[in-house]
Order: C-alpha cells, then structure tokens, then sequence
C-alpha cells in the first residue's frame, strides 16, 4: 500500500512539474507574442506619426507658399494702383495746362504743323478748319492761306471750335475729319507715354 501511495506520488509530482513546464513555455510564448506585438504596434504608430507629420508640413508648406503668393499679388495690384493715380494725374495735369501752350512765342509755329498734318491726314482738296479762337486769330492773319497754297488745297475757317485748343480739319460736306486738337494729340500719344513718364516720375533714366 505504501508503495502505491510513493508512486501516487511520484506521479503527481510528474504531472505538476511537467504542467508547471508547460505553464512557463506557455508564459514566455505569450511574452514574447505580446512584445513583438506592442512592438509591431510601435513601430506602426511611429510610422503613422511621420506620416501626419509629413502630411502637415506638406500642408503647411502649401499654406504659406498661398499666403506669400496672394501677398506679393495685393503687392503689385497695389503698385499698379498707385502708378496708375500717379500717372492719371500727371496728365490730368497736362490736359489743364495745355491751353497755356499758346502763349509761347512758338505757337504760330505749332498751329502750322498742326494744320499741315491734318491737311495730310485728311487728304482731300477742299476742307473746313475750326479752331479755337486763339488759332483762328492765327490763321486768318495769313497762316491759312499759306498753308494751303503749299499743299495746293483750299480750305477756308468754318465755326470757330466750343472746346479744345487747336484745330479740326473737316471735309466740306462734314462726313470725314481729322481732329488735331491737342487734347486728342494728348489723347492719342498717351499710351504711348506711359512708360516714359512713369520712369521719370521713378527717377529713372530714360
């Protein structure tokens, strides 16, 4: 009986040790299952963090690179506005002071040059010229008729102009003219004037 009970023994220390080995194997499996799994987590988290990092720098950059471009665009739009009143008023200041060209002592000069280009301009044999009274004077005192028989056209003064210095040549039926005013001369070369003058306005060298 006791023999028995030794082996009972014996048997059951079998068991629990190899239930014991079984346990630890068991342990450190899931020990190690559990530490390659925080570390494949690990790992995924850190990539998802460089990830969002790399997504918000990328965002960032798109931002900033939005707020430069809309930055430097108020900035020409605003040099462009400032030029434009700069240059609006220059020949704003212009068209008021072109009746004071008249009193140069050239002006007589002037007149003739404007009215041969008219003449030219126009091309016909016969034309009406309205002036300004200024010019009128001008012509009637001889400019007119010497002018024409140059071009060997005729041409004779109509109604004297209600606006504007200079001269208008017309045809005798009124259906074609030249307008030779200055405010049209101004008019006419003022695009072309632009740049010149905002450059002086700059300081700049032509």
């Amino acid at each position: 009986m006791s023999e028995t009970n030794d082996d009972v023994k014996m048997l059951s220390r079998a068991v629990l040790n190899n239930a014991r080995g079984d346990a630890e194997q068991n342990l450190k499996e899931a020990r190690e299952k559990a530490a390659a799994i925080r570390k494949n987590a690990e790992e995924q988290a850190a990539a998802e963090r460089a990830r969002i990092l790399q997504k918000a720098q990328a965002e960032a950059d798109r931002v900033r690179g939005q707020v430069v471009a809309s930055t430097q665009l108020k900035a020409r739009t605003l040099q462009l506005d400032q030029r434009e009143e700069m240059l609006a008023s220059v020949f704003q200041t212009a068209h008021q002071q072109l009746a004071t060209v008249q009193k140069s002592t050239d002006y007589q000069k002037t007149v003739e040059g404007l009215l041969r280009e008219a003449l030219t301009q126009l091309g016909v044999e016969q034309a009406v010229i309205h002036a300004d009274a200024v010019t009128q004077k001008l012509l009637g005192d001889g400019l007119l008729e010497k002018v024409a028989r140059d071009m060997k056209v005729k041409a004779k003064l109509g109604e004297p102009l209600k606006q504007g210095t200079g001269l208008i040549v017309e045809t005798e039926d009124g259906r074609r003219q030249y307008d030779n005013t200055l405010e049209t001369r101004l008019g006419r070369l003022q695009d072309t004037l632009r740049s010149p003058v905002y450059h002086l306005l700059m300081g700049e060298a032509l």
